[in-house]
């Protein structure tokens, strides 16, 4: 699988989790401790994330990190 669309899948599911879970991209960063604008960037599939980030974000939306790679 190409990493840029791997990238943009995983930002599109996380996408999807977030509004699922009835959250701006202000609040999400807030509860994951990632800024906003790194959130957004994640979603657009323009960044590789840490194995922490991603452990981050599954915590604040109450999932696995696992779950985020459903796509």
């Amino acid at each position: 699988m190409d990493r840029n669309n791997i990238r943009i899948k995983f930002g599109k599911r996380l996408k999807q989790l977030r509004k699922a879970a009835n959250l701006s991209q202000e609040d999400f960063g807030r509860k994951a401790t990632i800024h906003r604008t790194y959130i957004g960037s994640i979603e657009r599939g323009e960044q590789n994330i840490s194995i922490d980030n991603i452990a981050k974000l599954a915590k604040a939306l109450k999932t696995t990190p696992k779950d985020l790679f459903d796509f």
